[in-house]
């Protein structure tokens, strides 16, 4: 067996095996809060990352029916996500309706205050999954890239220019800061 380099880490494989049988109802019990945490850090919306969530969850059992048989169905899924929040953004309409009616009871995380995840938000949607993948997550750049289907040099300058972007608007929010 060969060894990675220090610096890369593995991510366990998300393509069909013939894995231990997961049903679609475990992942959703078991990792359903985890994934829409995961989809919130990737979209800044929580009603959109709960919406993308349920939105993979359907496209899942759509495709495998309520048994898995996937060698990491997590790593599936927030591949999924990912795919499904930059289709998301690419959609022209938005086909939500607004009603009078209040929304359901909140999934139990707050809405951020922390400035740099605020600062994340205003980030293009690559580069915040990039970094969201990178950092949050510690894949690297070979995962990323196959994830959003481009080079690794291509996720390197999304890192490199959205970090670059985030340090510039964190120094010019603070306030006495000079560039």
């Amino acid at each position: 067996m060969t060894q990675l380099p220090a610096e890369e880490v593995a991510v366990p494989d998300f393509r069909i095996g013939a894995a231990q049988a997961c049903t679609l109802s475990c992942l959703a019990t078991e990792h359903g809060l985890t994934l829409t945490r995961f989809a919130y850090l990737i979209c800044g919306d929580r009603d959109r990352a709960e919406d993308l969530v349920q939105d993979v969850l359907l496209a899942m059992h759509r495709r495998f029916g309520p048994v898995l048989p996937l060698a990491d169905p997590v790593a599936y899924a927030r591949r999924a996500i990912v795919n499904g929040n930059i289709s998301w953004s690419r959609r022209s309409v938005s086909r939500e309706i607004p009603t009078e009616r209040l929304p359901e009871a909140s999934t139990g995380f707050a809405e951020p205050d922390d400035q740099l995840w605020q600062l994340l938000g205003t980030l293009g949607r690559r580069q915040r999954a990039v970094l969201v993948l990178r950092y949050y997550l510690g894949y690297p750049d070979v995962d990323i890239a196959e994830m959003l289907g481009c080079r690794r040099a291509t996720v390197r300058s999304l890192a490199a220019r959205g970090l670059a972007e985030l340090r510039v608007r964190l120094s010019a929010a603070q306030p006495g800061a000079s560039s």
